[in-house]
């Protein structure tokens, strides 16, 4: 990830947006990292991510009991003697 300084991006707004199209860049202050600039598209992509994950607090009852019940389908079963030894 590329770095820039506070007074970079006072100074130099566009070269830093222009970095920030192509790769998130870090933005520091006094030589600390404090900011993150990324493009919207990279920013949606993430946040489209945030939706495919669920904590197991989260998911719903039925959800779980279905993770926990045996399931049988006869035309998949029917490929089980590739997996065998």
């Amino acid at each position: 990830m590329r770095q820039f300084s506070s007074l970079d991006l006072q100074r130099n707004g566009a070269k830093v947006q222009e970095a920030a199209l192509r790769e998130p860049v870090s933005v520091t202050y006094h030589g600390r990292d404090r900011l993150v600039i990324l493009s919207v598209d990279e920013f949606e992509r993430l946040k489209q991510r945030d939706k495919m994950v669920i904590a197991i607090e989260e998911m719903p009852e039925e959800f779980l009991r279905s993770l926990q019940e045996p399931y049988y389908d006869a035309e998949q079963a029917a490929l089980d003697h590739l997996m065998a030894d």
